[in-house]
């Protein structure tokens, strides 16, 4: 085989994430609070950009904004011809502006007042909680290393995820003062915490009750398939060589047992949700969209800047630094805008598809893709998705997630396309209304929704039931 160097020319296309695309994309995924929060950094880095307090209308496009500008300066000029600007001296400016030393004397009486996040509450987490406990424990050196050392390698739902070994390696004590640091986190509250599995923790919170040699202890040692699977209890009475009332009441104390303790203590925090726009009904009794941007900066240029820019500083570095800030400023304004229309329009697109739904409720809700808005606005599906990500609408009926309105359709009852989610919505209803003793079969389900002109598989309502958390019809019989 001949092997040999050679160059060419070749041509090709290939898309460029330029800074400007890059910003533009992360703006148009903030939500409201976080387009807040990122205006707001930028007036802190960015001296050229300052908030418009007058009542008048914004500029939005760059042609606008460098005319508007030299508007002002024309109207400023011949208010004030006279104006030596060459007598300043910009470099000892912009030195003692760039300067990060304190300026100025110092105040007399510097009070520091007391931080509104003093008097604010922190939920106790589960790790918080352990080490309170641990602290209180007398223990050695060896033994309260590797406990400081499993509390901190404990999941969400209060198990370790590290082995006994990795736990002595990383405290840098013995294997057997991290088994002995296992047992006492075992003892500690809430029980079950610290368990390897499902199956330890049951049986550490059995121990503790003094139950783990009773039948309750027996099942999950020995039955623990048939406990997954939701034997009857005649296997699991044969099994076990007991009779069935006594492993009936073991198996209810083995359900009352807390499969995952470490959540108690993590919770989900309460998410606050500000709606971006809100699909408000006209006169006429059609919708518009309206963006809910009340409390967002309103950006504009600063004028002393902008007149720098015009008439030329002193030196390089001044020049240099404006003029980097200003086309920065320009920049996000100029992504802002975008962001808003394309919000905007993807917005405007979900009105008209789904009146039905804003002006009757959820059962007119129809299918949406994100492919066909983006066709519709001409734009590309993962900016469309980047625009309904995290943001939230208002509606008639209540405040909705924006991709609530995109979702797939199924063959409906009268030919045209259902929105999945109110299959789904009726698979729940179906099962909810069955008969708790005789649960319904996926077959079944799936030939009531046949009867209604629905056709789906045996499969695909197992699926959805899935989706749902609902669980298969052997476990709904068992739980009866």
């Amino acid at each position: 085989m001949l092997m040999q160097q050679r160059l060419g020319l070749k041509l090709a296309q290939k898309p460029v994430f330029t800074q400007s695309l890059r910003q533009l994309v992360k703006l148009l995924a903030l939500n409201k609070l976080e387009l807040k929060e990122e205006i707001v950094q930028e007036l802190e880095e960015n001296p050229v950009l300052e908030i418009n307090t007058e009542s008048e209308p914004v500029e939005t496009s760059l042609e606008q904004v460098a005319e508007a500008e030299e508007a002002r300066e024309s109207e400023r000029d011949a208010e004030s011809p006279g104006e030596a600007f060459e007598d300043i001296d910009l470099a000892a400016f912009f030195d003692d502006y760039l300067d990060a030393s304190p300026r100025g004397p110092a105040p007399e009486l510097a009070v520091e007042k007391v931080s509104f996040e003093t008097f604010l509450s922190k939920a106790t987490t589960l790790t918080d909680h352990l080490n309170w406990q641990l602290s209180m424990t007398d223990t050695s050196e060896e033994v309260r290393a590797a406990s400081e050392e499993i509390i901190g390698n404990l999941n969400e739902d209060g198990y370790l995820t590290i082995s006994l070994e990795e736990t002595a390696q990383s405290a840098r004590v013995s294997l057997i003062a991290a088994q002995q640091a296992l047992l006492v986190v075992q003892e500690m509250d809430p029980l079950g915490v610290g368990a390897l599995d499902l199956q330890d923790c049951l049986l550490i919170q059995l121990r503790s009750a003094d139950a783990s040699n009773g039948v309750a202890g027996m099942i999950v040692r020995q039955c623990w398939d048939e406990l997954q699977n939701g034997s009857h209890l005649e296997k699991m009475a044969a099994i076990l060589g007991r009779p069935e009332h006594h492993v009936k009441i073991a198996l209810d104390v083995v359900r009352h047992l807390d499969p995952r303790p470490g959540q108690r203590y993590n919770a989900t925090e309460v998410r606050t949700v500000e709606p971006d726009v809100e699909f408000a009904r006209t006169p006429d009794g059609s919708f518009r969209v309206v963006l809910n941007e009340d409390d967002v900066p309103d950006l504009r240029l600063n004028r002393g800047y902008r007149a720098l820019m015009k008439r030329g500083v002193s030196t390089s570095e001044v020049r240099g630094y404006i003029r980097e800030r200003y086309s920065s400023a320009m920049q996000l304004l100029r992504n802002i805008e975008q962001r808003r229309q394309t919000i905007r329009g993807v917005c405007d697109a979900i009105v008209k598809r789904q009146t039905g739904f804003l002006a009757h409720g959820l059962e007119q809700l129809r299918p949406m893709m994100i492919k066909d808005v983006a066709e519709e606005i001409g734009v590309h599906p993962s900016t469309v998705s980047r625009a309904v990500a995290n943001k939230y609408a208002t509606t008639p009926h209540g405040v909705y997630e924006l991709r609530y309105f995109f979702t797939e359709g199924v063959q409906g009852p009268s030919g045209d396309a259902m929105p999945l989610i109110l299959l789904k919505r009726k698979v729940q209803k179906i099962i909810e209304d069955e008969d708790k003793g005789k649960p319904l079969t996926d077959d079944t389900i799936s030939d009531m929704l046949r009867v209604d002109g629905i056709h789906v598989t045996r499969r695909t309502v197992a699926k959805y039931r899935e989706d749902l958390n609902i669980p298969s019809t052997h476990k709904r019989r068992q739980r009866a």
